[in-house]
């Protein structure tokens, strides 16, 4: 399960499914599917994408650029995914979230730990 959770933090951007995060656990799909929740809390998919979120997050306080841009960076498939997925989690759209964001100077990893989305 580490491993395929180490997988996810490593390549969130890319296009990772629970079959394929499953061979990396080696176990099945279902048993990989009932473990992942019972260990993490979470469903897979749903781990994966609050991991998108927090990187879009980032990007949104710290860069310029768009939103479509950050969206489809951090590995989402349509702008409305994302904005859906980003309001579900963070509770206000990509938009509002980057107008009511500042910059920061403490370290990123600080700056996670108080941001960090809670389902």
């Amino acid at each position: 399960m580490l491993r395929a959770r180490d997988t996810m933090d490593r390549s969130y951007a890319q296009p990772l499914d629970v079959p394929a995060l499953a061979r990396i656990a080696h176990v099945s799909p279902a048993h990989f599917s009932r473990t992942f929740r019972a260990t993490f809390g979470e469903t897979p998919h749903r781990y994966l994408q609050r991991r998108r979120v927090e990187r879009a997050m980032f990007l949104l306080r710290e860069t310029g650029r768009s939103v479509t841009d950050i969206c489809f960076e951090v590995g989402f498939g349509s702008a409305g995914t994302f904005s859906r997925t980003f309001s579900e989690i963070v509770g206000r759209s990509p938009r509002a979230y980057r107008r009511e964001s500042v910059p920061t100077s403490v370290p990123t990893c600080f700056t996670m730990a108080w941001t960090r989305p809670s389902d």
